[in-house]
């Protein structure tokens, strides 16, 4: 059996200004030897909020899953203050590219604890939700009809891995209409009792740099996707870089990053990380040409 070879060469868009590659010759082989195993052996694992989302538009920044919260009339002034006060505090570090991940780690989860207590304190109403987000400004990524629809159609597992909060984001892509059957969430989780009260987030805290952890909890998810061991895996965060770990026996794994933020700083470590960086790119348009390269679409 011959098998024609297609390569970089057949996505224009990997010529884009944004994108970046560190190695384009290691991004054809593996494209090659996903075209080749087929489309049917594929699955995405993605970020939500400034992966999915758009980090920003028109020069001001789009809401996170929890920014989303933090702007609505469901919680209290005061309690907003605190929220950005604690974003203020920890972002910084977050994004900190002179930091480990060592010394982050328990910041982070400082940031998130401190975060999902003060959301419980506001007793927030399950029912006010989808009013929250119809009312807030956050926006999926250009192309994301495309992005989602596309996969659906050709029955291709989405996992989206967030350290958001899983009700919000569900509400967003349930909104834009993309909420198909082969999506697949892990996120915080919202805890209401019997009256539809908020009183606790559910499980175990995922946040940015756990998401290792996460992924090798859902072992049960992957077990069902063995049939599928090629990865198209898309984050902003090099904690993302790990949501992909509890595939079993991968073949093959290809690494879009988006730098959204201190492009400079932190270019060579993503490039040294992700197989394609997307600087400044608040479309899914190199994903999506990616996509249709693989289930054999010009």
């Amino acid at each position: 059996m011959t098998f024609t070879m297609r390569g970089i060469e057949n996505i224009p868009e990997l010529s884009n200004p944004s994108v970046c590659m560190k190695d384009p010759q290691r991004v054809k082989d593996i494209l090659q030897s996903m075209v080749k195993a087929g489309s049917n052996t594929l699955q995405v694992i993605s970020d939500f909020d400034m992966t999915l989302t758009r980090f920003s538009h028109n020069g001001k920044r789009c809401p996170t899953c929890h920014n989303i919260l933090d702007n609505s009339k469901v919680i209290s002034e005061d309690c907003k203050q605190q929220l950005d006060h604690l974003l203020k505090t920890y972002y910084p570090i977050e994004i900190d590219s002179t930091r480990s991940v060592e010394e982050k780690l328990p910041l982070m989860v400082e940031w998130w604890t401190k975060a999902h207590d003060l959301l419980v304190e506001q007793k927030i109403q399950k029912n006010l939700l989808a009013e929250a987000v119809s009312e807030s400004e956050v926006m999926l990524r250009e192309g994301f009809q495309l992005f989602f629809d596309h996969l659906h159609e050709h029955s291709i597992p989405l996992l989206i891995f967030s350290a958001g909060i899983g009700d919000i984001l569900e509400e967003v892509i349930r909104q834009a209409g993309v909420f198909h059957s082969n999506v697949n969430v892990f996120s915080n989780y919202m805890d209401f009792d019997e009256s539809g009260v908020l009183r606790a987030f559910k499980g175990d805290l995922i946040h940015i740099y756990n998401k290792r952890e996460g992924a090798l909890l859902n072992t049960g998810h992957f077990q069902e996707l063995r049939t599928r061991p090629n990865v198209l895996l898309m984050g902003d965060s090099l904690g993302d870089l790990s949501m992909a770990d509890g595939v079993q026996d991968m073949e093959n794994i290809l690494k879009i990053g988006f730098l959204n933020d201190k492009v400079e700083e932190r270019k060579q470590a993503y490039l040294d990380s992700y197989d394609i960086v997307l600087i400044k790119d608040e479309t899914l348009e190199v994903p999506n040409a990616v996509l249709l390269h693989l289930t054999g679409n010009k």
